[in-house]
C-alpha cells in the first residue's frame, strides 16, 4: 500500500511512519515547516501547505492526517482538514484523521461529551479541544472516504507494546480510570486499520 502521512515531523505522524515501513508499506512523508530527520529508507518527502495540494495523493491509497495546529492558530484546523477531505476525494484515496478525545461521550457521564468534562479536558487545553470538535463535524459533512480516530485523552510518547482497546464514541478509561496509549501503539491502531478496515467512520483506542 501506499500512505501518504500528513505531519510526518510530528509526535504521531513519525512514528505512523516507522509502523507503515516495518510492515512494508510505501511511504510519502508530508510536511510543512520542518522537514523530519529521520526518515524510513526509501521514503519520498514533500514539503506542502494545506493550499499546495493539487495532484500530491494521486498516487496514493491511503492518507494519514496527523496535523496538530501551533497554540493560537486551533481556528485553522477545519480549514486544513477539509483541503485534506478535498484533496483525498479527488484522489479516490481514504484518508484516516487523528483528531482528539473531545468529541468522545464521557463513559462516567454518557450523556456529556468529553470536551464538556473538566476531568479531561482542563480550560488550557480547551481550544485545542474545541478545534477537533470542529473538525469531527467538518468530517461528517464531507463525501470523502474518511476515517476519524479519536485517541485518548493522554497520548504521548513512550514503548510499542502492539496491544491496545478499541472502541467507537466512548473514551476508554482503565481500572484506575485514566484515558491514555503511547503515541507508538496510536499507530499500530492506524496501521491496523489501514490494512483491515472495519465498518465504523469514528473510533478509539486505549489501554
Amino acid at each position: 500500500m501506499k500512505i501518504a502521512v500528513v505531519g510526518a515531523a510530528g509526535m504521531v505522524g513519525s512514528r505512523v511512519l516507522d509502523e507503515a515501513a516495518s510492515r512494508g508499506h510505501d511511504l510519502i512523508a508530508v510536511f510543512r515547516n520542518q522537514r523530519p530527520t529521520m526518515l524510513p529508507p526509501g521514503t519520498t518527502s514533500v514539503a506542502s501547505d494545506a493550499d499546495e495540494l493539487s495532484g500530491l495523493f494521486d498516487s496514493a491509497d491511503a492518507i494519514v492526517l496527523a496535523t496538530r495546529p501551533a497554540p493560537g492558530q486551533e481556528d485553522s484546523v477545519v480549514a486544513t482538514t477539509t483541503a485534506l477531505l478535498d484533496a483525498a476525494a479527488a484522489a479516490d484515496a481514504r484518508i484516516l484523521v487523528v483528531g482528539g478525545a473531545a468529541p468522545l461521550r464521557n463513559p462516567r457521564h454518557p450523556d456529556r461529551l468529553v470536551i464538556d468534562s473538566p476531568e479531561y479536558v482542563p480550560p488550557a487545553i480547551r481550544p485545542i479541544a474545541a478545534a477537533s470538535v470542529a473538525q469531527w463535524e467538518a468530517c461528517r459533512t464531507h463525501p470523502a472516504n474518511w476515517i476519524y480516530l479519536s485517541p485518548p485523552a493522554l497520548l504521548e510518547p513512550g514503548h510499542r507494546t502492539g496491544r491496545y482497546r478499541r472502541g467507537t464514541t466512548t473514551l476508554i478509561t482503565d481500572a484506575d480510570g485514566a484515558s491514555r496509549i503511547s503515541a507508538e501503539d496510536l499507530a499500530v491502531a492506524v496501521l491496523d486499520e489501514l490494512e483491515t478496515p472495519c465498518d465504523t467512520q469514528h473510533f478509539t483506542v486505549g489501554y
